[in-house]
Order: structure tokens, then C-alpha cells, then sequence
């Protein structure tokens, strides 16, 4: 009994229908919405504070490279404006001189000037004289290459472009075939600022990729082709940075590229990564002891509950159920549903006292109420019988016919008599078959009284037994009664095919009868003289439907569960109300169903009967297909 149970209880919890089932699903779904919303909330906090830390590094990194590639030029322009604002550069452009050139143009000076190349330009921008050393080598020593196209980048210089506003100097950087170079340029002044500019002075030195990335903190910086603004292009764990070096028209004349680690990123990723488990897991822990203790505190008492349930339908015993003492809504549950335990076996003793009598009593007065629908005919042809007057006046015939026996009468009259004799004949025979049928009818249901009479007598208490039998047969004959229950004309219109269905024969006559009597009062209530009752039979797998339509003045629907109570009735005016109750009963017995349905008042009624097929209906079926 046990390991039943238990097996029973692990189905119902896998299973969705299952109050477990649909918790763990519930507290499932509320961990992955949460796990998700905690993803979202804590992405959309750390990775953007990350992601501008980043943004922060990289503005710091490039504004770091302009500022190294600022300082190299400031360099170079001041030692341009030592040498513009000399009174010996001053004098020399008025008047060229080789003890000036050897002295302020002499390798060791260039060297302590830091720079690689040094001319002077007059204002047409010819070259007074112009020089380059290579500061990389061992020994100073001239370049005759680098100088020419020092002379060539010199010629081409705007001063005026360059030195913007009526500046005496200023720095820029210049391409020299392949090398970059920071270029100063000073006007030529006195010490004193004085006199008339004589021409320019042009220092330029060279900038190679290990000495910017010595200065920037790079070692693998590069300097490529000139690019337009600042690029950065991010991979998954570094950064390609590109800074625009500027020329002297501020168009960029070379770059400057070097990689940079992202750690910043890979730092707020790795937090993101761990805040996420961390938070995940404890509200995976939880959601694991919340679904603990609701399963201790909630669906384990239920389960008690239930199986206690489940004893008592099954063995019907009426025991209480034993549970600890609860203050909480468990708690109250059991005290009420012990409650309902106490009261349903005061009930169920109380009903078996009165079982006995009530249906006995119940059981006579259904007969009676089946008696009295099944004599209403026999009353309605009676009644019709003795209020119709004869077809024709006796005198009248008896004086046509003395009429006729003289010979003197003429032809005319005497074809016109015979015609009416023969008129009076036919409408005498017609009356008489119209008397022998509605005998015949009233015969039939008296017939049907007696086998009411006779079936209660031989089943008052046991079940009915069942057989096959026609249900459209059934049907016809109760349609032919039913015509003369009432005070209205009623047409009937039902299938002609045999339809055979398990049941008691005379119980589902009367069912039927009572059925069309109800419909035919409900056609009455109506006030109309006519109406219709119409009969739809359907074979749905082993089961057959039979539908009563009536156009009567139907019900409201959520009135529809009462109509089957005993002594409830929809019409004032009737009284008893066991005919439903009756009905119902009886299919119950006959292992059948019936139902009551109306779309509402003044929309008539629908009374669905199901039974079981006839064997032979299964076996027709077979032996059809």
C-alpha cells in the first residue's frame, strides 16, 4: 500500500497537473525571470562603468601621445626661437659670413640643439644655408640626401600659413621622404625683439617610432600613413589605438599606432561574470528552500489530505482525519473538512432511515404522474367524441329517401337526392374510421397505462432489466399519443431509420411520453395554437444521442440544474414536479444521461437523451464496413 502510494505520489508530482508539479514549474520560471532581470540590471550597471573607464583610458592614452608629440615639437620651435631671436642671426642675414656658419652651424652645436637638420630662408624663400647631421650615428657627419630634401620641404613651406596672427614662431611636423620629422620655425628678429624680420629659421629634428613610444610608454608603437581622427578598434582582448599627427596646414601627416591591453574590460566582464553566478546561486538556494518548506508546510499536509479523500471514496468509511494542531490556513482546512466528515455521516445516517420510505413513496407517485400523461389522450378523444355533433341530420336522410321512393319526381331531383344520399353515406363512413381511429388511439394508450402498471409491479425494486430495442419506433408511437395531450396542434418530424439502443423498453416509452408532454405544455404556455417538436437521433462511437426540439417557451439556462429537482416545476400552474425527477432517475438506471438546454426564455427547449448502442447496432456496423 505503501510503495503504491509513493509511486502514486512521484507521478503527481512530475506530472504538470499536479500542485507540485506547477509550483516547481511557478518557482522555475521566478528563478530564470530572476536570474535574467539580475543579468540585465547588473550588465547595464557594471559593463557601462567599465566600458567609460575604458573610454577614459583611451582619451587618457591619446591625449598622453599628444601631449609627447606637443612637448618633442615645443622642443625643437624653441630652439628655433633661440636662434631667429639672435643678434648674430640677424646680422648674418644682412650679411653672410663663414666664421657664423662654422660657429652656430658646427656639428657639436647642432648636436647640443638636438636637432638633425638647420637652415636659413630669406622671404622669397631661398635658402641661405642649410644643414643636416645624423645625431644616431657615432661621429656627427653630414647627409647630403637628408639636406636636399630638407632644402625641398623648406622651399615649400607657407610661412605665412604657418607663423598664423603675426607669430614670431611655431612647431609642426613635416614628412622628409620616409622619416618624420618636428619641424621649428622662428623669424629672424634682434635680441631685443627689434628691427625689421630678416628671413626664417627652420630647425627640424627627427621622430622615430621607439623614441614616441619610449616617450608615450609603448614600446611597439608605429607610425604609418596619416589617417583623418583618432580610430580605435577594440578585439576581444586588446585595443588598436591610431592618433593623427598633424602637418603644418593641420592635415595629419603621419600616425601613431600602438595596441593596448583591455583590462579594464576584461575586469568588468570577469565581475559582471562572477556577480551574476554568485547571485544566481544563492537565489538558486532560495528558491531551493522556499520549494522545501512549501512542500513541508503545504503539499505534504494536502497530500494527507487527498489520500485520506481517497479512502473514504473508496470504502466509503467516514473517518476523521488525524493531523497535528495547526493555527495556519492547513490547520483550518482540517478542522473543516472533519467538520464536513461529522456532518456528511449524520446526513448519510439520516438518508438511510428515509431511503426506504421516501422511495417507495416517490416510486408510487411517479407512476401515478406517468399514469396520468399516459390517460390524457384517452380524456382528449373522449372529449372530442362526445363534444362533435353527427355528420349528419337522420331527418333530413329519412326525408331524401321518402322523397325518392316516388316515382313521380323528376329526373333532376331525383339525381340530385342520390348524390346526396351518397355524400351522406361517405361523410357516415368517414366519421365512423375518425371515431375507430382515435378508439384505436385511446385503446394504444390505455394499453400503455396497463404496461406502466404492469412494469412497476415487476420491478418496484430492483433495476431495470435492458435490452435492444427501436428508439425510433419509440419515438413514433409516443409522437401519434402525444398529439392529443394538449389543447395545441402539434407537428412532429423525426427520422424514419431504426436506431437501436440499450434500455428498458416501457421505462424509455414513458421517459419519451413525458418528455413530449412537457414539451407540449410548454408550446400551450406560449399562447400559440401550433407548434413543433422535432426529434434528431446521432450514433457518436457505442453511444446514441437522441435531441427533442420543441419551439416552446423555453428556460433560462442557469436554471437548468433545478429542473431535475423533485417537486420544482417552471410553471405556476402545475403541480408535482416529478416527471423530470422521474426522468432522470430512470436514465441514470439505464445507464444513459439526460439534459435540459435553451438558449432562454422564448427560445424553446432541448431535452438530450444518450444511451448505450445495441449490440447489433455494433455488429451492423462491422459487418457494414
Amino acid at each position: 500500500m505503501s510503495e503504491s502510494y509513493a509511486a502514486l505520489r512521484r507521478r503527481r508530482l512530475l506530472s504538470p497537473a499536479s500542485l507540485g508539479a506547477k509550483l516547481v514549474l511557478i518557482l522555475t520560471g521566478v528563478g530564470l525571470i530572476g536570474a535574467i532581470a539580475l543579468t540585465i540590471v547588473l550588465a547595464s550597471v557594471i559593463t557601462p562603468s567599465f566600458n567609460q573607464l575604458e573610454r577614459d583610458a583611451v582619451n587618457g592614452h591619446v591625449a598622453r601621445t599628444n601631449a609627447a608629440l606637443g612637448e618633442f615639437a615645443l622642443k625643437v620651435k624653441s630652439s628655433a626661437l633661440d636662434y631667429g631671436h639672435w643678434n648674430d642671426s640677424y646680422n648674418y642675414m644682412g650679411a653672410p659670413n663663414k666664421a657664423f656658419e662654422d660657429d652656430s652651424f658646427a656639428p657639436s652645436a647642432m648636436a647640443n640643439l638636438g636637432v638633425n637638420g638647420m637652415a636659413y630662408v630669406r622671404d622669397d624663400r631661398s635658402i641661405v644655408i642649410s644643414r643636416w647631421l645624423d645625431l644616431a650615428g657615432e661621429a656627427p657627419k653630414d647627409v647630403p640626401a637628408k639636406r636636399a630634401e630638407l632644402v625641398r620641404a623648406v622651399q615649400q613651406i607657407d610661412f605665412a600659413k604657418v607663423l598664423k596672427g603675426g607669430a614670431d614662431s611655431a612647431d609642426f611636423y613635416l614628412r622628409l621622404g620616409e622619416t618624420l620629422a618636428a619641424i621649428g620655425v622662428s623669424r629672424i628678429r634682434k635680441t631685443d625683439g627689434a628691427g625689421d624680420p630678416r628671413g626664417y629659421v627652420v630647425m627640424a629634428r627627427v621622430l622615430r617610432a621607439d623614441q614616441l613610444g619610449g616617450l608615450v610608454g609603448f614600446p611597439k608603437l608605429a607610425l604609418g600613413k596619416p589617417m583623418g581622427d583618432v580610430t580605435v578598434t577594440p578585439h576581444s582582448k586588446t585595443l588598436d589605438i591610431a592618433v593623427p599627427i598633424m602637418g603644418e596646414t593641420d592635415k595629419p601627416v603621419a600616425t601613431a599606432s600602438y595596441q593596448v591591453p583591455r583590462d579594464l574590460s576584461s575586469l568588468g566582464q570577469r565581475m559582471l561574470i562572477l556577480a551574476v553566478i554568485a547571485s544566481s546561486l544563492l537565489l538558486v538556494v532560495v528558491l531551493v528552500v522556499l520549494r522545501r518548506m512549501i512542500t513541508r508546510l503545504v503539499i505534504n499536509p494536502l497530500n494527507r489530505v487527498e489520500r485520506h479523500m481517497g479512502v473514504v471514496r473508496s470504502s466509503g468509511a467516514l473517518g476523521l482525519l488525524t493531523e497535528k494542531p495547526r493555527r495556519d490556513e492547513i490547520g483550518s482546512l482540517v478542522t473543516s473538512f472533519n467538520s464536513m466528515l461529522r456532518q456528511l455521516k449524520d446526513l448519510r445516517e439520516q438518508l438511510e432511515v428515509q431511503s426506504f420510505t421516501l422511495g417507495r413513496s416517490e416510486s408510487a407517485v411517479a407512476v401515478m404522474h406517468n399514469v396520468r400523461n399516459a390517460l390524457n389522450p384517452i380524456s382528449t378523444v373522449l372529449s372530442q367524441g362526445l363534444g362533435r355533433g353527427p355528420a349528419l341530420d337522420r331527418t333530413t336522410m329519412d326525408k331524401a329517401l321518402s322523397e325518392l321512393a316516388r316515382g313521380d319526381i323528376p329526373d333532376v331531383r331525383r339525381q340530385k337526392l342520390v348524390a346526396f344520399l351518397a355524400a351522406a353515406t361517405t361523410a357516415v363512413d368517414a366519421e365512423r374510421e375518425e371515431r375507430k381511429r382515435q378508439i384505436d388511439i385511446g385503446r394504444q394508450a390505455l394499453h400503455h397505462v396497463l404496461e406502466i402498471i404492469g412494469q412497476q409491479q415487476e420491478v418496484a425494486h430492483e433495476r431495470p432489466a435492458l435490452d435492444a430495442c427501436d428508439i425510433t419506433d419509440i419515438v413514433a408511437q409516443n409522437a401519434t399519443i402525444a398529439r392529443y395531450s394538449g389543447e395545441s396542434s402539434i407537428a412532429f418530424t423525426f427520422p424514419s431509420k431504426p436506431h437501436w439502443v440499450l434500455a428498458n423498453r416501457v421505462i424509455l416509452s414513458q421517459v419519451i411520453g413525458n418528455l413530449f408532454s412537457n414539451s407540449a405544455e410548454a408550446i400551450t404556455a406560449t399562447g400559440r395554437l401550433s407548434g413543433s417538436i422535432a426529434v434528431s437521433i446521432h450514433e457518436k462511437e457505442d453511444r446514441i444521442e437522441i435531441v427533442l426540439r420543441d419551439d416552446g417557451e423555453g428556460f433560462d439556462q442557469a436554471n437548468a440544474p433545478t429542473l431535475f429537482q423533485r417537486g420544482f416545476s417552471t410553471r405556476a400552474h402545475k403541480s408535482g414536479g416529478l416527471g423530470l425527477h422521474w426522468c432522470a432517475n430512470s436514465m441514470l438506471a439505464m445507464e444513459g444521461t439526460l439534459e435540459l438546454r435553451s438558449e432562454g426564455p422564448g427560445t424553446g427547449a432541448r431535452a438530450v437523451i444518450t444511451l448505450k448502442a445495441a449490440p447489433m447496432l455494433a455488429e451492423a456496423k462491422e459487418l457494414a464496413a
